[in-house]
């Protein structure tokens, strides 16, 4: 990346105006690491609605998919070398992401798409159905990078994923190029995990698990994960630092008693961060059928 010139990277997900999740943990960690950042908001909230009452501002779709033709079309598309979708607060919003992605890998085929299907956890969906159709449907195609934790990954694939056997053939399936799941099944008693997958490698990142995490690991992790990537460092370094961060980053926070990961104050994990995570390379499907 040459350092005067830095990347542009479009984030579209979720805005609050309290805390540290969606487009607020995305923006900041991209930045962070280097990179300048379009920040469009999909919907508007006070704080995460983990916390109580929080009124829930949507971008009308109408001037959603005119913001989002202006970004495509405008003098300065040509510098932005990645998109990061996240949270979508109506179906109509996905449409119009996935033009303009289209158009910017038009003018710049190498871009990177990355996709964090942000529709639910173990308790179930959290966005409409039709949203979460849509995803599936016109974004996870045109990804090349795909963040699902296992639930999503398992409501994408049809089947819930119980084992990392499972896990590996359905982020396989899936289609992006790299696929990483999050909450992967643990190797180590009392752990948890980020699984990568490419068309070659099988990657299990794995640290203690940490009781009552604030939300937001997942945003984070993405732009955490794309950050690295653009920067030029393998999948197996850009996972193990990524992992690294964030479990770093929230460890911090839980241990201050926070209720939101505390980014700020933490900031020097990104670039640096000193936890320590097992990396384990599992059985990828290509390997077992060379033999």
């Amino acid at each position: 990346m040459d350092s005067e010139s830095p990347a542009e990277i479009v984030a579209i997900s979720s805005h609050v105006v309290r805390g540290a999740v969606g487009n607020r943990a995305i923006v900041f960690a991209l930045e962070t690491m280097g990179f300048r950042v379009w920040s469009l908001p999909t919907v508007i909230l006070p704080w995460h609605p983990g916390h109580g009452p929080s009124t829930r501002i949507t971008t009308p779709d109408g001037q959603f998919a005119s913001a989002v033709e202006d970004m495509g079309a405008s003098r300065w598309s040509g510098a932005i070398k990645a998109v990061v979708s996240g949270y979508f607060g109506s179906v109509d919003q996905v449409a119009p992401v996935a033009r303009m992605v289209r158009l910017l890998k038009e003018k710049t085929p190498d871009l990177l798409f990355v996709c964090d299907p942000v529709i639910g956890d173990a308790g179930g969906l959290y966005v409409k159905p039709e949203i979460a159709e849509a995803i599936r449907d016109q974004l996870i195609p045109l990804s090349d990078i795909a963040t699902p934790n296992r639930f999503e990954l398992g409501w994408l694939s049809g089947a819930p994923l119980e084992t990392n056997a499972e896990v590996i053939d359905a982020a396989l399936a899936l289609g992006p190029r790299r696929v990483l799941v999050t909450s992967a099944v643990p190797m180590m008693a009392g752990g948890i995990g980020n699984l990568l997958l490419t068309d070659r490698l099988a990657l299990l990142a794995e640290h203690r698990m940490i009781g009552n995490p604030p939300n937001g690991l997942g945003d984070l992790t993405s732009a955490l994960f794309l950050a690295r990537l653009m920067r030029g460092e393998t999948d197996e370094r850009a996972l193990q630092m990524t992992t690294a961060s964030v479990f770093e980053i929230l460890a911090r926070s839980v241990k201050r008693g926070a209720d939101e990961l505390m980014l700020f104050e933490d900031y020097a994990s990104f670039l640096t961060p000193m936890a320590m995570v097992q990396i384990r390379q599992l059985l990828h499907p290509s390997r077992s059928r060379r033999k």
